[in-house]
């Protein structure tokens, strides 16, 4: 429509002249050059009006090549539109891009400086550069198929480290900017949250904080966080309690404190609802890292405090792989104890290294893992949010195809787990095999157990009739785990 035409190739005396310019005609007499920064394609007039800026010229969009692919920038697993058990794969896996850890995270840790470029061509710490990202982040997104991305406040904007009103107005123009730049594609947001955990006001927590100051400032930040929920359409608001809990119990009152956090999440239930959020808000449980002990520290406990502060029927679990396993628990143990209560919502994909004791956030590569994670989510009925891939580049894979990489790598090993569930569900055997396994409550006095129509008396006179009872069937684990393996 604006007669744009960009020809694959360069006239050689004109790139004598000028390396990385080249001239592209329009409708005969406009000129438009092609600078690339930083490997960033822009098409602009001579005069600096920007018609398109490419953050990844170099990657192509991500197409399913099929498991004899050799290409690494292909799906080998993932193809949207293939049908398993009556939904696409995309229905199935509704995955989201984290904005900290893809387009903020340049692999720094606390040994040394970052590694990879997260500027996208504008000096960070700037709104030009948080439009940048948004930019960076669409085509990213559009590049891989991925419909969803979730983010922190201060993710999506620097924060003004003396106004709170400024950093209210800086999110303003990000979000009416995502906005625009979203409008007519079908990128969506699915869940956000608050950075309530890295600014020094909150080293000791933010609804769980000794000063009340505190408090009322995380209140502020949570508030203007469900405003951008309602505005961005996000399915979800997720509470990760990072410094919500202790590192010694001699200077902490444990009471007033979960007391106070119960307080937080009603006035946030209380308030999103009034102004028309509409999704479910999230605890993402984790029992550690980086306090010693995190008051929502698995699945159970988050289920138990919200159950004890009438929150139980708003709020849902954000299971992150790395964090059940950081907890002691399996992947699938995190997403079951959810599904059998009626609470699980979404999921942060990525795994931990079982050689570490810390959160290392990696992408998503063990199949047997996200088969039988798929497995517990398939069984539950789907979740109400997504896959957001909660994971970071290694800090050598520093380059913008390494970015790519990342992603094809979690995308096809969830697709590969979700294909596997499917067959270990259609097969049968191990459904089967649980479902004997449990027959005898189904008729006699395993009956009227499971219907509660017997008291502890008439159990107790079955027993004396009966002098003592067989042993169980064998629970056959290596069997079924050999199912499994066929299967795969």
């Amino acid at each position: 429509n604006t007669g744009i035409a960009i020809l694959t190739s360069i006239n050689n005396k004109i790139t004598d002249i000028w390396p990385n310019i080249s001239v592209i005609i329009i409708n005969k007499w406009k000129v438009v050059y092609k600078l690339y920064s930083n490997n960033i394609l822009i098409i602009a007039n001579l005069k600096g009006d920007v018609f398109m800026k490419e953050f990844f010229p170099n990657i192509s969009p991500i197409k399913f090549e099929g498991s004899e692919s050799k290409n690494p920038l292909s799906f080998k697993y993932y193809d949207a539109k293939r049908v398993i058990m009556g939904k696409t794969m995309e229905e199935h896996l509704s995955f989201a891009m984290a904005w900290w850890h893809n387009l903020c995270a340049s692999g720094a840790d606390m040994f040394g400086q970052g590694t990879a470029d997260k500027g996208f061509g504008e000096n960070q710490g700037t709104m030009e550069h948080a439009k940048a990202k948004v930019d960076a982040g669409i085509e990213f997104m559009q590049k891989l198929g991925i419909k969803y991305y979730c983010f922190h406040d201060t993710d999506i904007v620097p924060e003004d480290q003396e106004d709170i009103n400024v950093t209210n107005a800086r999110l303003d123009e990000i979000t009416d900017y995502i906005l625009e730049k979203t409008k007519g594609t079908d990128i969506k947001c699915l869940w956000t949250t608050c950075n309530m955990f890295s600014n020094p006001r909150f080293m000791n927590g933010a609804g769980s904080s000794n000063s009340a100051d505190v408090f009322c400032f995380a209140a502020a930040q949570a508030k203007k966080g469900l405003e951008n929920a309602v505005k961005l359409g996000a399915k979800g608001f997720v509470f990760w309690g990072g410094r919500e809990g202790y590192e010694t119990l001699l200077n902490t009152d444990m009471k007033l404190e979960e007391e106070n956090i119960a307080t937080l999440f009603t006035m946030c239930r209380d308030y999103g609802r009034s102004i028309g959020f509409k999704g479910d808000f999230y605890i993402e449980p984790k029992p550690k890292e980086p306090m010693k002990h995190q008051y929502d520290f698995d699945a159970a406990t988050a289920i138990g405090f919200l159950r004890k502060y009438g929150l139980d029927k708003d709020f849902k679990m954000n299971i992150e792989a790395n964090h059940a396993t950081l907890a002691g628990h399996t992947f699938q143990h995190e997403l079951r104890v959810s599904a059998i209560n009626g609470m699980l919502g979404s999921v942060d994909a990525n795994q931990g290294d079982t050689l570490l004791g810390w959160d290392t956030d990696q992408f998503p590569t063990n199949v047997y893992d996200t088969t039988l994670a798929m497995y517990e989510i398939l069984k539950a009925g789907g979740l109400s949010g997504g896959l957001n891939f909660d994971s970071k580049n290694r800090r050598p894979s520093n380059t913008a195809e390494d970015m790519f990489y990342g992603f094809i790598a979690g995308m096809d090993t969830f697709a590969l787990g979700l294909i596997k569930a499917a067959q270990i569900i259609e097969d049968g055997r191990i459904d089967e095999f649980v479902k004997e396994r449990y027959s005898s409550y189904n008729s006699g006095i395993g009956e009227k157990i499971r219907n509660r129509s017997v008291t502890l008396v008439e159990c107790a006179e079955y027993a004396l009739k009966m002098k003592k009872p067989e042993l169980p069937e064998s629970g056959r684990q290596e069997y079924l785990e050999t199912v499994v393996n066929n299967i795969f």
